[in-house]
């Protein structure tokens, strides 16, 4: 008998469950920044999935599920996969400085790299991968509100981002979850990440 995973919900669309157990990544940006880093969206197994990850280049994780916690991971070339969290649930009852944050983060991800000191864990300048359970809502939510505000010259709004992430991840009007679009757009309006968009 396989034991449930702490965190994955008892109940879930045949098509959602399908998914979820294989690795899904997408390139959203390219070349972003100054080191040339591709952000990605995907699911929880691809960001446990270390040869995955290797092959896409990916050396970050952001997860923004508050219910699933992925472990550390060491991909082949002896590289440890930096963890970052801000936890979300996939519904309503989220501070919308916490989407803010999460947003912050990927610009600060995307824009800049930590190198390590001699005693910290093998590590290596690479792309970032942004993930949920499913990276169907949270994350959507989370890249969209991030390329409508930092790269608004291939996305001038929210919901140009939003159209080019359901397409690129084939979601229909379903997904987001309409409490995390209520969320980015209380994000929109207080004018949290300080821009207009």
């Amino acid at each position: 008998m396989t034991e449930k995973r702490l965190g994955v919900p008892d109940q879930v669309p045949l098509s959602e469950a399908r998914e979820d157990v294989r690795p899904l990544i997408y390139p959203v940006a390219e070349n972003v920044g100054p080191h040339n880093k591709t952000l990605f969206l995907g699911n929880l197994a691809a960001a446990e999935d270390a040869g995955c990850l290797l092959q896409a280049g990916i050396t970050e994780t952001l997860n923004v599920s508050i219910n699933m916690f992925p472990g550390p991971l060491t991909l082949a070339d002896g590289v440890h996969v930096r963890r970052y969290q801000i936890g979300m649930i996939d519904g309503a009852g989220n501070s919308p400085h916490l989407m803010a944050a999460a947003v912050h983060t990927v610009e600060g991800l995307m824009s800049s790299y930590v190198p390590a000191k001699p005693h910290y864990p093998k590590h290596r300048n690479g792309h970032v991968l942004v993930h949920c359970r499913g990276g169907r809502s949270r994350s959507v939510s989370l890249i969209a509100l991030w390329l409508a505000a930092f790269l608004p010259q291939q996305f001038e709004s929210f919901e140009a981002a939003l159209a080019h992430l359901r397409n690129l991840r084939g979601l229909d009007e379903k997904y987001p979850l309409p409490p995390m679009l209520a969320l980015a757009e209380e994000v929109r309006l207080r004018n949290l990440l300080g821009k207009q968009n």
